[in-house]
């Protein structure tokens, strides 16, 4: 490439200062010629801005108001950015020296390709995967998210068994790179979301307005994960679930979403009693309140999401199986061991 375009790497910031000391440096250290570093503070009550201003002057912060989530911050925050190229970057995130280069060549080698992610192995065992999206987000007929190398809580260990350069459907949140002119095309990340599969609703957008994601395992980052909201959290949960209603509900068409919403409501059940037969009283509640959260967005809230226009284009990473059927009952663990490409 005979030019660098601008790419503006913006963390969402909320409480973090410990991972800002701790992985900052590594941004920092990024092998490339034109990027700069925004930190977008979500109203942090910890001393993440003063660090930020003792330490680090020369990046820029952008102080927002109250603590937004994950969906919104990110849409406030980059009305104030003007770059060629985002990078939606967590804070508890290393990144390796020449992960932006290989992804910009994706990007700049075909214009129809509108973001993606780098390989997300995890921090604290960097043989393996990163719950977060590892080698790139798929999604099965019913609506449940998996990844090229996660299939539920399993991750696999990294053989570069997923190395190849290629389409996926949803590419993960805590490392996204992606066109700035595509993002606000698409109004940016639906902000009922608040947090937790807004990426996931937003690539299903991309896709449908007829752009591509891609994976892009060359880049290598390691994410630490649940820095936020732990696994386990009841909050966590009920967003999950709550969230994952919304965007098959926005984003399906006539007469799948309908056939999908009657198989859902069975799984999510069946989950729900499953937490509460166990004991996991917490769990199970997370998933009521979530039902009942979902039908009154659908009752009441739909006007304040954001539909795509055009819902019948074919996906890519999407799977026409059920991934409860597959990982629960046929005992499958590994992405490789589900998803037959020449199908």
């Amino acid at each position: 490439m005979d030019f660098t375009p601008k790419i503006s790497i913006v963390i969402l910031n909320w409480n973090g200062k410990k991972y800002l000391e701790q992985f900052l440096p590594s941004v920092i250290n990024s092998d490339y010629s034109n990027f700069e570093i925004v930190v977008a503070d979500n109203g942090s009550t910890d001393d993440s801005l003063h660090f930020l201003e003792s330490t680090y002057p020369n990046i820029s912060v952008i102080k927002l108001a109250k603590n937004y989530g994950f969906a919104k911050g990110y849409n406030e925050a980059l009305k104030l950015v003007t770059s060629e190229y985002y990078v939606l970057l967590n804070s508890d995130v290393e990144v390796t020296p020449d992960w932006l280069k290989p992804q910009l060549a994706i990007l700049e080698s075909d214009k129809s390709i509108a973001a993606c992610q780098p390989k997300i192995l995890s921090f604290n065992n960097k043989s393996s995967f990163e719950y977060a999206g590892a080698a790139g987000g798929w999604m099965d007929k019913y609506g449940y998210p998996f990844a090229k190398g996660r299939i539920f809580d399993v991750c696999e260990d990294d053989n570069e068994q997923y190395n190849q350069i290629e389409p996926i459907f949803w590419a993960s949140g805590a490392a996204l790179f992606i066109r700035s002119s595509v993002f606000h095309e698409m109004q940016g990340f639906d902000e009922y979301f608040f947090a937790h599969q807004e990426e996931i609703d937003l690539c299903w957008r991309i896709q449908l307005a007829g752009y591509k994601i891609y994976s892009c395992p060359q880049a290598i980052v390691y994410h630490v994960g649940g820095g936020t909201l732990p696994k386990g959290n009841s909050l966590k949960t009920f967003l999950n679930f709550r969230n994952n209603r919304i965007m098959i509900s926005k984003n399906l068409p006539y007469p799948i979403k309908i056939q999908v919403t009657i198989v859902r409501n069975l799984l999510d059940a069946m989950t729900a009693l499953k937490g509460l037969l166990t004991g996991d009283v917490g769990y199970f509640w997370a998933i009521c309140r979530a039902e009942i959260a979902f039908k009154k967005w659908w009752l009441l809230d739909k006007r304040k999401s954001i539909f795509p226009a055009n819902k019948k284009r074919k996906l890519s990473g999407y799977l026409n199986k059920n991934i409860v059927w597959q990982h629960f009952i046929k005992k499958r663990t590994k992405f490789s061991e589900i998803v037959d490409k020449s199908e």
